[in-house]
């Protein structure tokens, strides 16, 4: 534990050692990835994203070994017994911060397949990482906006195709399918220009949802729905490294995906889009009431989840 250090002195240590662990970790993933590439039959495909997945737990767990030596930390998380590897996951979040993204790490790595969420076209060319969110079978989307495809008709249902061929992928390995549904990160501000009917929550986006169980719904059957409460407010990444995050909690509750919502046209049917957002709805409702109860409770029971 370096909490005796200044705080600025802790987040330059962190951030290096993330920047080490990833260049070092990045070495290994290349050749299956670049095999991966070159060669075309799927069963060594396979292989190949088996063992970049096995490269890829080990750099998490490269991340949480910094995060318990720079880190005062106290977690507090429940459901996570629930979860097991060989599994077909749809995983739900609410999202406040990107450090959302490291909670998540710490908890599910080697409990659950690998998390894999969808990610902007251009974040291919992210140095370094890109090629690995490649070789880990990232979904790369370029999403169109409303008023793209008015002016560009031909362009309409891109999106499904391309999800479809992406969650092809995810047939032959385990895999958690992340998806924040807010579609962007809480704010105050953002809260109130949307007029969200929730308290602590924007309203749930059903569309990405809804094009994965349509391409996936027969592979997937559970569905992980992760609630994540900072007692302290909402950290931005640098606040996190620094050591000025004290306590997080998170409870993860696995049910069962409604057969009714699988494998469903959510572009071509109006039934279908309003079930999907009424159930999204009761799932939020439910989030929303148990984030206050987590908020209320903070600094209270015995953190849990040591990595």
């Amino acid at each position: 534990m370096l909490g005796f250090l200044p705080k600025p002195l802790i987040g330059v240590i962190a951030v290096t050692l993330l920047i080490l662990n990833t260049l070092f970790w990045a070495l290994f993933l290349y050749i299956p990835a670049l095999l991966k590439l070159i060669v075309p039959h799927k069963g060594f495909r396979v292989g190949c994203t088996r063992l970049i997945i096995w490269v890829a737990e080990n750099w998490v767990a490269g991340n949480n070994a910094w995060m318990r030596l720079t880190q005062r930390t106290r977690w507090y998380v429940t459901g996570a017994e629930e979860l097991e590897r060989e599994s077909w996951y749809l995983v739900l979040s609410n999202h406040q911060s990107w450090v959302d993204i490291l909670a998540m790490q710490w908890v599910f790595n080697r409990r659950a397949p690998f998390l894999k969420f969808f990610l902007k076209k251009e974040l291919i060319w992210v140095p370094v990482i890109g090629i690995a969110w490649w070789g880990l079978d990232f979904p790369f989307m370029k999403r169109h906006s409303p008023q793209y495809l008015l002016k560009h008709p031909e362009k309409r249902g891109q999106d499904l195709a391309t999800t479809r061929k992406a969650c092809e992928k995810f047939r032959f390995t385990p895999v958690s399918v992340m998806n924040f549904v807010e579609g962007t990160r809480f704010t105050p501000e953002k809260h109130r220009k949307q007029k969200s009917r929730y308290q602590h929550l924007l309203q749930p986006k059903a569309g990405g949802v809804g094009f994965v169980l349509d391409a996936m719904g027969d592979a997937m059957e559970t569905l992980v729905d992760v609630t994540i409460a900072y007692p302290g407010g909402a950290p931005s990444f640098w606040d996190f490294v620094c050591g000025r995050v004290s306590e997080v909690r998170m409870e993860i509750h696995t049910h069962p995906i409604p057969d009714a919502l699988k494998g469903r046209d959510y572009a071509k049917d109006a039934e279908y889009r309003r079930q999907l957002k009424d159930w999204l709805g009761n799932l939020w409702r439910e989030k929303d009431q148990r984030l206050e109860r987590m908020l209320a409770e903070a600094g209270k029971g015995e953190p849990s989840v040591s990595r």
